[in-house]
């Protein structure tokens, strides 16, 4: 297994550069097709304007965010066409309510979607928004790069949050082509429950899991000694020199499971390396 498909979307002309350069070095490396979508996203709530407001109105707010995506679009494809990787670039235009059907359309065909961090200055709605809808709509994992961008060792110590959950066993899943080909991997558990069915071996049967797909992990078992456990994860991975951190996103809507959890988002705040998240 190996990631050939990849993906990433660009709704900010200002996060251009940071996206694609890990993606082209990702898809470089992987020898994998990037596909770029240019997102032009019109912000005009349903409803917002009043019964019998004017056609033009409304063409007016769709044409600017067709320009917009026309305008990402060249930028990409003046970067890109430098580049000896295979891609694709295209422009969409989608209303606010909408975004999340069309990206998840796009991302569940992809194996892998590169996205800048999407919390921190100068982010938008919008990137939070892209995010959420590849990991929940799309079903497809999510590669999240901090501000510094993709380290040059990326997979190299691998950090990976365990719980016994069942998200964090997809992105598990998902991480296997970067697990199998890191130096080394640390599955952290952090206060394994007391009675929990891995209390006499924690992390042993995904240990034995692994290690049948060529995975040489360790484990690594530690207390919670900070309130957050996405800081207790980000501090052990900063103090065994781990480049990136594989966990399992969490939503806590049963109505609406586009939102990302308390402790997800937590962590794409703080981490100050690169995420693979899947749910």
């Amino acid at each position: 297994m190996t990631y050939k498909s990849l993906m990433t979307f660009v709704t900010d002309a200002a996060t251009i550069s940071e996206a694609l350069d890990a993606a082209i070095t990702l898809a470089r490396r992987e020898d994998a097709h990037l596909d770029v979508c240019c997102l032009g996203v019109d912000h005009t709530q349903p409803g917002y304007f009043y019964a019998g407001a004017p056609a033009m109105i409304y063409q007016e707010t769709l044409d600017r965010a067709r320009a917009e995506a026309e305008t990402l679009e060249k930028s990409v494809r003046a970067r890109l066409g430098r580049e000896d990787i295979r891609w694709g670039a295209e422009a969409a235009v989608v209303q606010i309510g909408g975004l999340a059907g069309l990206v998840g359309l796009r991302a569940r065909f992809a194996d892998l979607v590169i996205q800048p961090k999407p919390y921190g200055e100068g982010r938008t709605p919008d990137a939070e928004a892209v995010v959420e809808a590849a990991l929940f709509e799309g079903k497809t994992p999510v590669l999240v790069l901090p501000e510094a961008g993709l380290p040059v060792t990326l997979g190299r110590r691998i950090a990976v949050a365990w719980n016994q959950s069942d998200e964090a066993l997809q992105a598990i899943r998902r991480a296997l082509p970067m697990l199998q080909a890191a130096e080394q991997v640390d599955i952290v558990i952090v206060d394994p429950p007391a009675q929990g069915p891995e209390r006499s071996d924690p992390g042993g049967m995904l240990t034995q899991m692994l290690a049948r797909h060529g995975v040489r992990a360790e484990v690594s078992v530690i207390a919670k000694t900070l309130p957050r456990v996405s800081d207790v994860l980000c501090r052990h991975a900063r103090e065994h020199d781990a480049d990136m951190l594989v966990m399992g996103a969490y939503g806590h809507s049963r109505f609406r499971e586009a939102i990302l959890g308390g402790a997800t988002r937590h962590m794409l705040e703080i981490a100050s390396m690169p995420v693979l998240m899947a749910h």
